[in-house]
């Protein structure tokens, strides 16, 4: 663990109008897993794409393996031994395991003739040698996500990487999978690789790594040894303040309250005879494990997949939901789990995307009234404290927690009642969390009614009123907050009907 494979020292980096990077230092020792830590926007990204050549240093020295270097593109961070395994795997799911290790540098016959015998067999032996137990002839797209993300650090361990850099690998596993991950990663480690390991599930930090460097604003703020620190600690740093994020003792929302939205035996693509009530300024929590059909059901609420049977009500009256449109014009709004695909068009600014669910009302003929936009998402942005230079700023420069805002902009700018958060804070850091959850209990405190989809059990438990827990496609159980926990919402999301 003395061995120092990488030193970044001083490093600057300047967009037009950001410092992104001022004076960072990060180092790497062979034979640890390092993690690199900091909410959205901290620099993390950019200082691993300096790195990896992406971008260009405006100040600062890289050492790796004792040897000052310039590193001017991928290309050359991948020939002096630094792989990146992205959160997005970069393999293609159609062609075989084999293929994908070896894209760009296949085995050939004589002439340009592929040699697929040679290409397995090397595959095979690579494979073998990191004790994975995957035929090189499978074809991608069969494998778990899990082998995925082990294919395509093969994949990277195939060019003699001997650092690698891992953003979000277990974003999108599941717990047996993880497990599956951390292994090889442990078995990497004991090789002498060393591993850069980027997250936002802070408990997998005493999991896997042996030290913490953690990032606020672009600066460097400290590095820890993992055994020596806990995560309140961690959480400080990052933000600069302490959360506390302790479960909701009680249910917030009066027994008489109001009924706003009830769905009666819904049934649709993966739910099945679906009943429940929503009341005014209550937080409904939606529950269970990947395939239980929460997100169908409420895809197919919102309109966006068709409702085969089933009733919904709004108020007492009875509508039909056929699009989406027919749920924005009841007042309903959906923030979907992948925002960057559903839920915004980062290519366009701030105010253009805070309007985008009521352009009639910002229109005047054929041209849009940019002073009324531009006030009105000047009030949003202040009201649900984004952080953007300005309104006129594109959403794609914006941080993963500021962009979610900007969703909830949209909806409240349409003055939807109803809102559904599918995963609010998948793939944001822990400030920018605190920051969503206290912007959802002022929308229930203002009377809005909030159905929220979480995977993570202590959120559910931290923000709702009631849980509603699902499997395969069923309600298996429902829950006051005061009577929830970990354990009974486990029970209720194993119980098949």
């Amino acid at each position: 663990m003395s061995d120092m494979l990488l030193q970044m020292q001083g490093i600057h980096k300047r967009f037009p109008g950001v410092h992104a990077l001022n004076d960072v230092s990060l180092e790497v020792r062979a034979g640890e897993v390092h993690a690199l830590v900091g909410e959205n926007g901290a620099g993390k990204s950019t200082l691993m794409k300096v790195l990896n050549g992406i971008y260009k240093k405006d100040a600062g020295t890289i050492h790796y393996k004792g040897s000052e270097v310039e590193i001017d593109g991928p290309l050359q961070a991948r020939k002096l031994g630094i792989g990146m395994i992205h959160q997005e795997l970069n393999l293609m799911p159609h062609l075989t395991v084999a293929e994908n290790i070896f894209i760009g540098k296949e085995p050939k016959k004589m002439g340009p003739f592929l040699d697929k015998a040679r290409a397995n067999a090397e595959a095979e032996t690579l494979l073998k040698s990191l004790k994975l137990d995957i035929p090189p002839t499978t074809i991608v797209k069969n494998l778990t996500v899990a082998k995925q993300q082990m294919v395509e650090i093969v994949k990277a361990l195939s060019y003699e990487s001997e650092l690698l850099v891992m953003d979000e690998p277990t974003a999108a596993l599941t717990e047996s999978e993880v497990v599956e991950l951390f292994r090889f990663i442990n078995q990497l480690r004991d090789s002498g690789h060393g591993i850069i390991y980027i997250t936002h599930r802070l408990d997998e930090l005493w999991q896997i790594t042996d030290r913490i460097t953690v990032m606020r604003d672009g600066q460097y703020v400290g590095t820890v040894n993992t055994d020596e620190t806990n995560k309140d600690e961690i959480i400080s740093m990052m933000v600069g303040r302490v959360i506390y994020e302790e479960p909701k003792q009680k249910n917030n929302v009066a027994a008489d309250a109001p009924v706003v939205l009830e769905v009666k035996n819904l049934v649709a693509h993966n739910a099945k005879d679906i009943s429940f009530k929503l009341r005014k300024g209550e937080i409904l929590g939606f529950a269970g494990l990947m395939g239980a059909g929460r997100t169908e059901t409420m895809r197919a609420l919102f309109g966006a997949d068709p409702i085969t049977a089933g009733e919904v009500y709004l108020d007492g009256k009875k509508i039909e939901i056929k699009s989406p449109s027919d749920a924005v014009k009841y007042g309903l709004g959906y923030l979907s789990e992948d925002r960057k695909a559903f839920g915004l068009a980062t290519g366009l600014s701030v105010q253009d995307n805070c309007v985008m669910a009521d352009i009639p009302t910002y229109s005047k003929g054929f041209f849009m009234d940019e002073k009324k936009i531009s006030r009105v998402a000047g009030e949003y942005v202040e009201k649900i404290n984004i952080r953007t230079p300005s309104v006129s700023q594109l959403v794609k420069r914006l941080s993963g927690g500021n962009q979610q805002k900007i969703v909830v902009a949209k909806w409240l700018v349409r003055n939807c009642n109803i809102l559904i958060f599918d995963e609010p804070t998948r793939g944001i850091d822990v400030g920018a969390k605190s920051e969503i959850y206290k912007l959802m209990n002022q929308l229930a405190e203002q009377g809005k009614s909030i159905i929220m989809i979480s995977s993570e059990l202590p959120e559910l438990l931290r923000m709702s009123d009631r849980i509603i827990v699902m499997c395969e496609g069923c309600i298996t159980g429902e829950l006051d907050i005061a009577e929830a926990s970990q354990k009974n919402i486990m029970t209720y999301a194993t119980m098949r009907m």
